[in-house]
This record gives structure tokens, sequence and C-alpha cells, in this order.
């Protein structure tokens, strides 16, 4: 029986609201961890929290928000970790594991707008004024609509959704997961499907993340992880690997398994939205690792060297 425990996430509402819905999957497949006090949610500040201006790309991309929830796991400060998984380095520190992904929310992305008749990237006005700090979100855009004026726009969501609202911007995009979770839907005007915006590797996926040294703990985490999930985020994530070669290149990657066939959808894009690459791939789910790796390895060939260097 496991005394205590403590989970380590960041301290944004949503961040909390994905810490209690991991709390609650451990409490479904050992209901003893219900005892009030049994639990502890542990907020933890991390470098991508506090720095609230400037380029996530150039400040240092996605370690930003994992490295201190990372060192108090190593340091025995908790016991696990909630994490949304586009936030996730593809390298993890020695001795740590993602050892369950909970069901996969919603990957798309949703628009939010004052006016509701905007639906779509195509509705928003000529000119309109854009706020992302998302790369990928603000290529894509740039792609679709060079006429639009994006903005650097941080915060958690409620931040962002005060300053559209405010007039500060005509638009904004986030992850419909992120919406859902804290009962936000009624926010968004439209959702946007894959092939208008291809979502954030990882995206819509919650993992926890241990000390493997720690095996009762591991093997509770274990009880909660969904297979399908775990294999579709690990084929994005070994896609992603591939092509972390470059600090500013944008990328998109979607993987799901139906059945007997596993696809992954990919995407490299210039960060000034001119020029864009698409690769999708299917074959056995037994081979999901294998086909992720040789989108990844498409693209990056047709693409050439240069595409993943400018700009660093």
């Amino acid at each position: 029986m496991i005394k205590k425990l403590r989970i380590a996430t960041r301290g944004s509402p949503l961040a909390i609201a994905q810490a209690k819905i991991a709390r609650d999957a451990l409490i479904s497949v050992d209901t003893r961890l219900a005892e009030p006090g049994l639990i502890d949610i542990i907020p933890i500040q991390t470098t991508g929290d506090k720095m609230q201006r400037g380029s996530l790309a150039k400040i240092g991309g996605k370690g930003l928000f994992t490295k201190e929830i990372e060192d108090a796991l190593l340091e025995d400060k908790v016991d696990i970790a909630v994490h949304s998984m586009k936030d996730m380095p593809t390298a993890l520190p020695p001795g740590l594991g993602v050892v369950a992904v909970l069901p996969r929310e919603d990957t798309r992305d949703a628009l939010i707008s004052n006016n509701k008749k905007i639906k779509s990237i195509e509705d928003l006005p000529l000119g309109a004024r854009v706020g992302t700090a998302s790369l990928r979100r603000s290529a894509i855009l740039k792609n679709k609509r060079p006429d639009i004026k994006i903005t650097n726009l941080r915060g958690n969501i409620q931040t962002r959704l005060k300053r559209v609202e405010a007039g500060e911007f005509d638009a904004t995009f986030l992850a419909v997961a992120g919406l859902k979770r804290l009962g936000l839907l009624e926010k968004m005007t439209g959702i946007l499907d894959f092939k208008e915006m291809l979502p954030a590797v990882g995206q819509g996926a919650l993992g926890i993340e241990c000390r493997k040294s720690n095996s009762k703990i591991c093997e509770l985490v274990e009880r909660v992880n969904h297979k399908e999930t775990y294999a579709c985020v690990q084929a994005e994530r070994a896609f992603l690997a591939v092509l972390d070669g470059s600090c500013r290149t944008p990328i998109g990657g979607l993987a799901t398994l139906d059945g007997s066939f596993f696809t992954i959808t990919g995407l490299v894009i210039r960060p000034d939205g001119s020029e864009a690459i698409y690769r999708k791939r299917q074959g056995d789910p037994g081979n999901s690792m294998d086909i992720a790796r040789a989108v990844a390895a498409d693209l990056k060939s047709t693409a050439g060297p240069g595409f993943f260097t400018e700009d660093c």
C-alpha cells in the first residue's frame, strides 16, 4: 500500500485540471488512494511559465516546461509528474520514463474569435490580427493566409481568451483538449480539421512520468496506461526525434490506430509559411515506430538540410 502519492504538475489552471484527471484515473484502479490526504498535487513553476515574453523556440523550446518538474522527480521531492505530451522533449533525463499515457482527448485545434461567424482560417477578415505563441500554428497561418498579422500571445488559456475578448486580437487558436478539460468549449467559434491545421505531436494526450527505480509507483501507474494512445504517442515522438535537429522548424504530426491499420501524417513547414511539406503512410500497427521514422526521414530528405537550420 502506497502511504503517500505526490503528483507534480505545472501551476496553470489547465495543468492542475490535468493532474486531477490523472489522480482520478489512479484512484479508479486503486480505490484506497481515495482516502483524504493520501494524494497531494504539487504545482511547480517552470522556466517557461516564468518567461511570458518572447518566442519559446528562441528561448529554449519544450524543455522549458518540464525541467524543474523532472528535477523534483529525480530529487525524490515528488513521486510522479503529469505532463501534456506535446510539451515533452523527445529525450528524457536518465532514470525517468513516461510509464503511462491516458486516453487521448480531441487532438484538433480550435479557433476563438469575438465574431461568432468566424469558424475557419478562411473566414478570418483580410489583415486579421491573430495572437499565438505556437510556431506551428503561426507558420500554417502564414502559409494559408499571408495577409494575416500574427503577434506573439503567451499566457495560460484564460489570459489568452481575455485578451481576445478585450479586442486586442481578432482571433487566437487553442487546443480543443485544453478547452474541454477546463469546461470552456463554449468559447470556440470553430474546430479546424486536420487538413486545415495538423496538430502538434502529442496534442491531446496526458503522460505520467516516474522514476524507473520506484517499481511500486511505476506498477501502479502502468495500470492506467491506454495502450492505443500510448502506441500512437510513442510513434509520434519517434517521428519527432528524427526531425528534432532544429530549434526553429515548425512540425506537425498525428498517428492513429484503426483496427489493423496504423496511419501517421507528418508536416514540416518553414517559419515564414513559404513552403509546407506533408507526408502520410499506413501500415501494420506492429511496425508503427519504423513507419513513423520513415515518414520523418522522407520529410527530412525532401526538405533538404537548409530547411532545418535557418534562424537558429
